[in-house]
């Protein structure tokens, strides 16, 4: 299937594509409020974690149940199924390299689910600054 816009137009399509999620604001504001101080998106951290502090060695990851194959909610489109079955399985095979990585360098990591923060927000949040804590 070609494409319907020309390489300029993906291009600048593609560039106004946010990399924080909604969701990834939602839940830093709240732990901001809470008082934890860390940052967003670290480029030079191994797969750009949503939520990190170096001090205590946390990584956190907001997970897409779409994009990282939630075992609840992650479904395969019924039109181009190729493409998104390779995409989808490198996401989950990039997921697993990423967690080897911290692991091995004795990092605390915390994958948090889409639907986690959909379905309770304020448990999440909690559930996050535990881990924090005990990271401390």
């Amino acid at each position: 299937m070609t494409d319907v816009m020309n390489k300029e137009q993906r291009r600048k399509n593609m560039k106004a594509i946010k990399s924080v999620s909604k969701l990834e604001k939602i839940v830093s504001s709240e732990l901001w409020k809470r008082g934890y101080r860390f940052r967003r998106n670290t480029k030079n951290l191994k797969g750009k974690p949503d939520i990190s502090i170096k001090k205590y060695k946390v990584v956190i990851f907001i997970d897409s149940c779409f994009f990282h194959r939630c075992h609840l909610h992650g479904n395969m489109p019924k039109t181009n199924t190729e493409f998104w079955k390779k995409k989808l399985t490198r996401n989950v095979e990039r997921d697993k390299e990423v967690n080897n990585h911290y692991e091995a360098k004795e990092w605390n990591l915390l994958r948090v689910w889409e639907h986690e923060v959909k379905e309770d927000l304020e448990e999440t949040v909690n559930k996050i600054s535990a881990f924090i804590d005990q990271a401390k």
